[in-house]
């Protein structure tokens, strides 16, 4: 286990990879690593905790061992995600202002308040059938959001999509 806040702030880390031994990476323990650039998570790892602030993270690949995924709130270089199946919670990607794409697997049941406000660069997303809740504001703010691709069975809350002013198609 990698424990939480291990990593935290620590600004001049560029690179990191994790040891196969490791399965669970600790919420918080590379936080606010402003360098971070790339990092290897190799497929033991079934707990990813949160990322936050990782300014410079461009891409990561979750592995497909993995059932939990945290918050990567304000890593605003992040462009791009792919959620293996097998991911049955994920948490925020507020403020991701680079995010173009993400893919969320089937078995992922809920996005909460906030998941992807602000990602002002996320252009359309594909909802799985999996997911039956909606909460409060989780497209708010995503002013290139064009397209989003729905089920008819979810329970959507208030103001899911507020402030999307490029939204075309639902």
């Amino acid at each position: 286990e990698i424990k939480p806040e291990a990593f935290f702030h620590c600004t001049t880390l560029k690179s990191f990879t994790i040891p196969d031994s490791v399965t669970e990476i600790g919420d918080g323990a590379f936080s606010g690593c402003t360098s971070l650039e790339s990092i290897t998570i190799p497929e033991s790892v079934i707990y990813v905790g949160n990322f936050i602030g990782c300014t410079s993270l461009e891409s990561i690949a979750i592995p497909k061992s993995a059932t939990s995924i945290g918050s990567f709130s304000k890593c605003t270089s992040l462009k791009s995600i792919k959620i293996p199946e097998g991911v049955t919670h994920i948490g925020l990607f507020d403020d991701c202002t680079s995010l173009e794409s993400v893919t969320i697997p089937e078995g992922v049941t809920k996005l909460y308040h906030w998941t992807f406000s602000c990602c002002t660069s996320l252009k359309s997303i594909t909802i799985p059938e999996s997911v039956d809740v909606i909460e409060d504001g989780a497209f708010e703010g995503c002013t290139s959001l064009e397209s989003v691709l729905l089920h008819n069975r979810m329970n959507i809350r208030k103001a899911i999509f507020k402030g999307c002013t490029s939204l075309k198609s639902i």
